[in-house]
């Protein structure tokens, strides 16, 4: 048995984790990260994954101080300039670039080419100490703050702070006792990736029903993404089919504006909306889907981690140049209290749309129609909205 010891334990490398820890590495922390498996070595002749995230141009800034960015799209993202919603043709609103003057709204990026640019990162930094494949099995309290890891295999790690990044049935925060709200959306999640006759173009939209959105996320090389929404039983029902006969159903129940497609692989799941009580506790944090969860269907996961990351990393970093004890309980509240409010008002927001659109009451169908006519036509409102949601 070994007994480690490291200023910063990154309890999951994925994409918010790995982020952190990189980050912490460049600001002269001590930082070691503990994941499961890594990603898989990029193959640029193979069909996009499945799991592709909507990064937003905050986020894309945040990559690139992190110096990752350019390698992500050196092996493959596909910028989005348009973002179009509407349940009838007559209420449509439609987000541009150019309101704000900016290049893009963001990318769509492969959750996994993000990581492998983040993990090749993290590998190079001699800063970081990189525990892969491991497996935690346990967390001790410590004298004082600091806390104790147990690996599977007897080995400990003590670190004067954890984050934990492993994801939305995160084992850290139930090992210190933090309790969430939490409830299961009425809907599914089928994620299907698609061959497009014509090119994918650089707009993203989505299409509300009242059984749940339909959503077209272009890809690269004509590649794209749809997002089905739908009742438990519904995607069920769809994951069961081959699929030519998933192709069938796709025709039948998508905007024509789809146009030609022919899906190639699927996954699915069901939506829990998340929310830790805390943020904190003394010696660990929590960031990202460890922290909260949120409907997807704005595209927002990924996006609220990293503004996560970088709450943290500033609130860390302002604290050790004060010559403040950083990984203090009462300096990591400081991070909790710039990033519970800010998540809150977005799931609420999502709830809002979701709770609004999954109405079948004809009022209710009117009501939500005018309110989309009326974004429409919101300018300077419809342009902070724009921002707030780009997190810029």
């Amino acid at each position: 048995m070994t007994h480690q010891r490291t200023e910063v334990a990154v309890v999951g490398g994925g994409m918010v984790g790995a982020a952190v820890a990189l980050g912490l590495a460049q600001r002269g922390f001590q930082v070691s990260v503990i994941e499961r498996e890594p990603p898989p070595v990029f193959d640029a002749g193979a069909a996009p994954d499945v799991r592709v995230s909507a990064i937003s141009r905050a986020s894309v800034d945040f990559l690139e101080q992190l110096g990752v960015w350019q390698q992500a799209c050196a092996m493959r993202c596909h910028p989005y300039r348009k973002l179009e919603t509407w349940e009838w043709d007559s209420a449509r609103v439609i987000f541009d670039a150019a309101e704000l003057a900016l290049p893009e709204l963001g990318f769509m990026v492969e959750n996994h080419v993000l990581q492998r640019a983040l993990w090749d990162a993290l590998s190079a930094h001699s800063q970081v100490t990189l525990y892969c494949p491991a497996r935690v099995t346990s967390l001790r309290r410590k004298s004082g703050a600091e806390c104790e890891l147990v690996f599977e295999n007897g080995d400990r790690l003590s670190a004067a702070l954890i984050i934990g990044a492993d994801g939305a049935n995160s084992q850290v925060r139930d090992w210190v006792g933090i309790g969430t709200h939490a409830w299961q959306y009425r809907q599914s999640c089928m994620l299907i990736t698609v061959r497009c006759d014509a090119p994918a173009g650089e707009t993203t939209w989505q299409h509300f029903t009242p059984s749940g959105p339909h959503a077209f996320l272009p890809l690269f090389d004509g590649w794209a993404s749809l997002v089905w929404y739908d009742a438990p039983d519904r995607i069920r029902q769809l994951q069961a089919l081959k699929l030519p006969q998933l192709k069938d159903e796709i025709m039948a129940t998508f905007p024509a504006r789809l146009g030609p497609i022919t899906p190639m692989a699927t996954g699915a799941f069901g939506l829990t909306r998340r929310h830790a009580l805390q943020y904190v506790a003394p010696g660990v944090a929590l960031v990202g889907d460890a922290a909260h969860t949120i409907h997807p269907l704005a595209g927002q996961g990924v996006n609220l981690g990293y503004r996560d990351a970088l709450a943290l990393l500033d609130t860390l970093t302002r604290a050790r140049d004060r010559g403040e004890v950083w990984c203090e309980y009462s300096i990591l509240k400081r991070y909790q209290h710039r990033r519970m409010p800010d998540n809150y008002v977005m799931q609420s927001g999502m709830d809002l749309f979701y709770a609004g659109f999954s109405h079948p009451l004809a009022p209710v169908r009117v009501l939500r129609n005018l309110g989309l006519m009326a974004a429409e036509r919101a300018g300077p409102l419809k342009r902070r909205a724009l921002k707030y949601a780009l997190g810029l």
